[in-house]
């Protein structure tokens, strides 16, 4: 054949793919979501994510040596209180799981970088995100204590917050509750596009934070939309945001894109507990390569647009960069 193009020739050898490779990724841009308990020496695997756990605050020492000797140095915490109420008053209390864990962790291991996930859902008794009129979920009422528990996480250690509730005007809220307190320089990870996604079901047995009663679809995106996608993202870039998040990653590349493409803001990607647990079991059923399937998963999200991926794998994505399988 006489052929002057081959686009063959650059995949010829592994040194030669890597030179030419137009998705590049780093551990530095690895998130891992982490769940904190209350009580002593527990460490209790979750029964729908093989391979994560709740942590105490004492074994969450060990979790945070573990991950930084992975390259890992992020953590988003996310904590299950004893007790909960219809205010989800834990969710800000001076002494709460998540800030206490945060107190630990930044006395122990200065460099690791927390984030604060901010939302009611695991704190509240009827487990929705937000204070309740009725069976409806009151947005700038909800507003109001999202930006008091941003700020108590702030004090309490935190070097970023990131709001997941999906309530309205809650950026600027926060944005001017940090500042007002002199944290102008602590950055707001908005998640700002958030579907209401059957994806979260093993989250909600991790975080116990599945809704009493009703679903949380008047207040998280209908995943049939994607316009909505941007409106919702250039919202929070007007209120102060930050960096932007979308989440699901998976199923949600278009949705990447689109928000990449019509912001300037740094953007996440969170691969989400449905995604983990799908992968872990058919790799565990010999159904699929596990290993080759979430390093395809996370290029796919970084290929897409995001900047920063959140994922119960960073340990072994950090290690699977290590050796050259990945980025």
């Amino acid at each position: 054949m006489d052929m002057i193009n081959r686009p063959r020739r650059l995949r010829t050898g592994d040194t030669l793919r890597k030179m030419v490779r137009e998705t590049r990724m780093s551990k530095s841009s690895l998130i891992y979501p982490t769940f904190v308990v209350e009580g002593q020496d527990r460490k209790e695997e979750i029964p729908s994510m093989a391979g994560q756990y709740r942590y105490s605050v004492d074994r969450l020492m060990y979790l945070a040596e573990e991950m930084l000797a992975a390259g890992v140095d992020k953590l988003m915490l996310f904590g299950i209180p004893d007790h909960k109420d219809e205010r989800g008053s834990g969710a800000w209390a001076e002494d709460g799981i998540v800030q206490r864990a945060m107190r630990a962790l930044k006395q122990r291991f200065p460099q690791l970088y927390l984030i604060g996930d901010v939302c009611m859902c695991e704190y509240t008794s009827h487990g929705h995100c937000g204070i309740l009129h009725g069976e409806y979920v009151d947005n700038d009422e909800t507003v109001d204590l999202l930006a008091r528990t941003a700020l108590s996480q702030v004090e309490a250690g935190a070097d970023m917050v990131a709001p997941s509730d999906m309530m309205d005007g809650r950026v600027a809220a926060i944005r001017a509750t940090l500042d007002r307190a002199g944290h102008i320089n602590t950055p707001i990870m908005s998640y700002a596009v958030k579907y209401a996604s059957s994806f979260y079901g093993p989250f909600r047995d991790a975080a116990d934070s599945a809704p009493a009663f009703g679903d949380r679809k008047s207040y998280q995106m209908d995943w049939h939309n994607s316009r909505e996608a941007v409106k919702e993202a250039l919202s929070d870039v007007a209120e102060g945001a930050d960096l932007l998040m979308v989440k699901p990653a998976m199923a949600y590349g278009d949705i990447i894109s689109r928000v990449k493409a019509a912001t300037d803001l740094p953007l996440a990607a969170y691969s989400v507990s449905g995604e983990y647990c799908m992968v872990k079991t058919c790799g565990r059923l010999g159904y699929i390569d596990e290993q080759s399937v979430m390093c395809e998963m996370a290029t796919a999200a970084y290929r897409a647009g995001a900047d920063i991926y959140l994922t119960y794998f960073a340990k072994e994505l950090a290690a699977a960069m290590d050796e050259g399988r990945i980025g």
